[in-house]
């Protein structure tokens, strides 16, 4: 899109936002009748405005803070011959894992794949200070929801699936010039981790591409991945903050990470209202059989005090994730090349 095209578009949406007041609405999205209208020239200034409606919408949230948010800094929004430069540099792919699942009734259902999004971010950031260049793809949200799959809105596929589709990005990444992705999940069922590390490695022996899987060395040993495996990164993770509930799901930390990052997608005065969920060890593996006994030991979805969450907390956290998955990125990539991490 040429320039003086982006900015007429600019301008158009301003005069919208503008006329949306002028008739009666004090904001896109208000659902008020146009009322006082009278005049041929308040009817066609009217007429011009739901027109400008049709092209922009008139939802605050189709333009600000939409799903879109995760496709932003990664190369759905360059051009071909851009993603074509920044392989030929030698720069590595960085690679979010998530999945549609729901997250109690405060959170959206994108809530595990907003969140590595966002570490990605940070991540593209933190590397670059470090002289290595990355490029983010879009991330991967088709998971698999073993635990949580009981709940109206979480999608679930097939491991061999997921596994499939993962190896056919990695053959078009390979394709596209890049050598060496690096994955990371934002969903920590371990049905899902455990697909992820079958991708990954038949990516390596299969010799499609350098992948690795990037993952918090507390759930590389739950799934009992293998630290000398040279594509299992396995990245130093923050220890979590005191509390006396396990905080697995949709609780303080994760609700949290979302009022930092998308705070208008989550329902915060529902969230202080919602009671902890405190399961015991002999419970929270019956949980993790998934399914309905999953669902009647958690009717509301959350394991974990959502009502303990803040968006400090979560800014904070986030900063030591990305530092956590930047650090292990970095060894990884100079432990091959034979230079010392910075």
């Amino acid at each position: 899109m040429g320039a003086n095209l982006r900015g007429g578009l600019a301008a158009s949406r301003s005069r919208y936002r503008h006329c949306l007041v002028n008739i009666g609405w004090s904001q896109p999205g208000d659902r008020q009748s146009i009322i006082g209208v009278s005049s041929m020239h308040q009817s066609l200034h009217a007429s011009a405005c739901l027109a400008a409606a049709l092209i922009f919408g008139t939802s605050a949230s189709a333009s600000a803070g939409s799903a879109a948010d995760v496709l932003r800094s990664t190369i759905a929004e360059q051009s071909y011959p851009e993603v074509e430069k920044a392989a030929a540099r030698g720069g590595v792919a960085l690679w979010a894992i998530g999945a549609i699942e729901q997250h109690g009734p405060h959170l959206p259902l994108s809530t595990d794949v907003e969140i590595p999004s966002a570490q990605l971010r940070g991540v593209k950031q933190a590397l670059s200070r470090r002289n290595i260049e990355s490029s983010i793809v879009p991330p991967y949200y088709w998971g698999v929801n073993h635990v949580t799959g009981a709940f109206p809105g979480s999608i679930h596929v097939r491991p061999e699936i997921m596994v499939e589709v993962m190896l056919d990005v990695f053959r078009s990444l390979k394709r596209s010039g890049f050598r060496e992705v690096y994955c990371i999940t934002g969903h920590f069922d371990a049905a899902h981790g455990r697909a992820i590390a079958e991708a990954v490695r038949r990516a390596n022996e299969e010799q499609i591409i350098a992948a690795r899987f990037v993952v918090p060395d507390g759930l590389g040993e739950r799934l009992g991945l293998d630290r000398a495996v040279p594509y299992f990164v396995f990245a130093r993770w923050p220890a979590a903050a005191p509390a006396a509930y396990p905080d697995l799901h949709a609780g303080a930390a994760e609700t949290s990470a979302m009022l930092h990052i998308a705070n208008k997608r989550v329902n915060a005065a529902l969230a202080k209202t919602l009671p902890a969920t405190n399961l015991d060890p002999a419970q929270l593996r019956e949980w993790r059989t998934g399914g309905e006994p999953a669902r009647a030991l958690t009717p509301q979805g959350i394991v974990g005090a959502p009502a303990n969450a803040s968006a400090r907390m979560g800014k904070v956290r986030l900063a030591q994730e990305i530092s956590a998955y930047a650090s292990a990125i970095e060894t990884s990539i100079k432990s091959r090349t034979g230079a010392q991490p910075n």
